[in-house]
């Protein structure tokens, strides 16, 4: 189901990241180096990446956890994969959308419409003033390189938005300002760098497979002083190569 699933994704055009179960074992096409190697999930090939991911924490709480993940961005060179390994762990930013779509765009109002049509109508609304205010907070945020987009606060873009509307401001494209109102008004209310943290994780329902808190992860929010990445092998043939990466997380 999930080869499906992954199949239909690709066939889009666009490139994926996913974590695959740890215990998967993959026919390998040709191997990368580093424990890198591309493979097959049904007709689609994808390069594979396993590591060991040890994390330390300020109150010296030290774990590790073994992730492989499978990909689409099949150069090495390109894409390499302590850059793939960090952007993974920033999956929980989709999240985020959910929270301004919901709560933020709908005030935690449920739909008006009554009718498919409706219902269709207004989610295509919602995802196009969504993608709207992000493509004004992108570019506001490439405008100071070295500036992490995670800081542009969604609150701000909208409430500006909505300023200008009512006073019906700018209505019209300017090209020589690309920035715009409501990317001044991103850069002057950005939200200060986040501060790398883990903490055990808490699942609400009884029921839920994932109910059971990890015994090695801090029992609150604890900020994390260093991250070691290990790519490995998973399936070594003769000898075992190994590249390790320690990454310092900003304050």
């Amino acid at each position: 189901m999930a080869t499906d699933f992954l199949n239909e994704v690709a066939a889009t055009g666009a490139q994926f990241l996913v974590r695959l179960r740890n215990n998967r074992r993959l026919p390998v096409i040709r191997r990368l180096g580093h424990g890198e190697f591309l493979t097959r999930l049904g007709p689609l090939i994808v390069r594979i990446i396993t590591a060991d991911i040890t994390v330390t924490c300020a109150d010296g709480t030290r774990y590790t956890a073994t992730y492989q993940l499978a990909t689409t961005l099949l150069d090495h060179h390109q894409h390499p994969a302590s850059a793939l390994i960090a952007l993974y762990h920033e999956r929980w930013e989709h999240e985020v959308t959910y929270l301004a779509l919901r709560h933020t765009l709908l005030s935690g109002r449920v739909l008006r419409s009554t009718t498919p049509t409706g219902v269709q109508q207004e989610l295509w609304a919602l995802l196009t003033v969504y993608q709207a205010l992000r493509h004004a907070m992108v570019t506001a945020v490439e405008s100071q390189p070295g500036t992490d987009p995670d800081r542009a606060a969604f609150t701000t873009a909208l409430e500006t938005a909505k300023d200008l509307l009512i006073k019906a401001e700018h209505i019209t494209d300017d090209l020589t300002d690309p920035i715009g109102n409501i990317g001044r008004a991103v850069l002057a209310d950005l939200h200060p760098p986040r501060r790398p943290r883990t903490s055990t994780r808490k699942v609400k329902s009884p029921l839920s497979r994932y109910n059971k808190a990890d015994p090695h992860r801090p029992h609150h929010s604890t900020p994390i002083t260093t991250l070691t990445i290990t790519t490995r092998n998973p399936n070594p043939p003769t000898t075992r190569r190994s590249k390790c990466l320690t990454a310092q997380p900003g304050p």
